[in-house]
């Protein structure tokens, strides 16, 4: 049976989704109604500006920042570029779309800092086992879904039932073929209402929204094996049993009201997992830790021993460590929502078979995720470069913003530095001013130093500028502030 529960807490402003398994958190979701997700919503939007150099154009949708759309990202009948195929031709950007057209695009990745939102024409709706592809006639099947006969059962059934096209998703593995009919026959009818949605619009406007994220979570992250779903709302577990119902009714049953006196997300550490998940550094059972630092271009992992010495030698102890770090790597990305470029800086190995075996396991453990990897192999300075899809911000981003001390570079200059900085000052001011003495405001960290530890250097610079120098302590000054005023 398998060990995997959702914690679903929902509050006015905020819901958030705790994915366990084998009672640790495997996945975090936040969503909150200040700033929602726009991933699978349905526009129609006005091309304002169309970039040939690119092979892209600026969209409006009526949202505060117009949206990016590549010219691979267009639908064109004469071609075949349908989401399935590997083999995709691309026409100019200026033969798809002009300036001011009207045009309808669904949103497959949300804004994420600096980056606008990417949109697609290729418009598709997704449900419990199938996802919708209303413009292709071809049937695809998940790669997850391994087994051959399987995967032929699956697509035979859309294949005799639909002239559309289909993706078959994971969890219809095992499904009977009169709830994929229905499913089929739901999606169809939502397409309808869509479509004429669509030709009754004039402006650019919402056309269809995804479900809320609770809903979407039923839909996407939970299958028949999932232990339990867990809802802290009584309407939410309301919304999502009626959901479970109508779309995965053998879900139902395994739905719960939660009514415990503890918070929900007590339960399993699950808030103290997630304020671990916004810490740099990730300790190892064995001793060792990771080191994690995002940035706008990519993330850098770095492993380190730490406290583990090993019991045999130098080479086994490495072994270990970096074997272990491989699959806190791929729980840490998906749990933190990272993706992009990834550099890995494992711990250097001397063994081919123990550097073969880290890759396994490393690729084992990201398997497990649902979003799209690639690996690469070791580089000749050790490192492992892999990419993750990225469709949302990441938990860091979604929970933090930049710290206003250091403006998100992670670091401040030093009191040293800042006395250096204000010995200079002084004299800059002495040169181009007549003045009686000096009064510095900064903040008492700072002043303790200049005080105490730098006491030499304020000696010699009020002998040099022959006028007396205060220092006084400013509450509201952060470390790097200061202001030198003449009296």
């Amino acid at each position: 049976m398998s060990s995997e529960e959702i914690l679903i807490n929902v509050t006015p402003r905020e819901t958030r989704v705790a994915v366990i398994d084998h009672g640790f958190l495997q996945e975090c979701h936040i969503e909150r109604t200040s700033k929602k997700g726009k991933v699978g919503n349905i526009y129609l939007g006005k091309v304002v500006r169309v970039l040939p150099g690119m092979q892209a154009a600026f969209i409006d949708i009526g949202l505060n920042k117009a949206v990016f759309l590549h010219a691979s990202d267009i639908h064109d009948p004469t071609l075949n570029n349908d989401p399935i195929s590997e083999n995709k031709e691309i026409k100019s950007i200026e033969k798809l779309i002009t300036n001011n057209q009207l045009i309808c695009v669904q949103v497959f990745k949300d804004e994420i800092g600096t980056k606008g939102a990417r949109v697609t024409t290729q418009l598709s709706l997704p449900s419990r086992y199938l996802v919708y592809l209303p413009y292709d006639s071809d049937i695809g099947v998940s790669l997850r879904i391994e087994e051959e006969a399987e995967r032929d059962r699956l697509k035979k059934i859309l294949e005799l039932n639909s002239a559309t096209g289909f993706i078959i998703r994971t969890a219809a593995e095992g499904v009977e073929e009169a709830v994929l009919i229905e499913e089929k026959k739901y999606l169809e009818k939502l397409w309808q209402e869509v479509s004429s949605d669509i030709k009754k619009a004039k402006s650019s406007q919402l056309i269809y929204e995804d479900y809320s994220l609770m809903l979407r979570s039923i839909r996407d992250l939970s299958d028949v094996d999932t232990k339990s779903i867990k809802i802290d709302s009584l309407e939410g577990f309301k919304k999502a049993q009626e959901f479970a119902q109508k779309f995965v009714p053998a879900l139902a049953p395994k739905i719960e009201l939660y009514m415990g006196k503890r918070a929900l997300f007590d339960l399993y550490q699950t808030e103290e997992e997630i304020q671990k998940a916004l810490d740099r550094k990730v300790l190892l059972k064995s001793g060792g830790y990771l080191v994690i630092d995002q940035t706008e271009a990519l993330t850098t992992i770095d492993i380190n021993t730490g406290a583990f010495v090993g019991t045999k030698n130098l080479e086994e102890t490495l072994f270990k460590t970096n074997l272990e770090a491989a699959s806190q790597i791929a729980r840490q990305l998906r749990l933190r929502n990272i993706g992009g470029i990834i550099i890995i800086d494992f711990i250097d190995m001397e063994k081919e078979e123990h550097k073969t075996q880290v890759m396994n396991e490393l690729e084992k453990s990201m398997s497990v995720s649902a979003s799209k990897y690639k690996i690469g192999t070791f580089s000749p300075l050790g490192l492992v470069e892999l990419s993750r899809k990225r469709i949302r911000e990441s938990l860091k981003d979604q929970l933090c913003e930049a710290c206003q001390v250091c403006a998100g570079k992670g670091s401040v200059k030093s009191t040293e530095t800042i006395c250096l900085e204000i010995y200079r000052e002084i004299i800059k001011a002495h040169q181009a001013f007549s003045a009686s003495g000096y009064l510095v405001l900064c903040h008492e960290s700072i002043v303790n130093r200049m005080l105490e530890e730098e006491t030499v250097l304020l000696e010699s610079l009020e002998n040099m500028v022959g006028r007396p120098i205060k220092f006084q302590a400013e509450q509201l000054y952060q470390q790097e502030n200061y202001d030198v005023v003449l009296r």
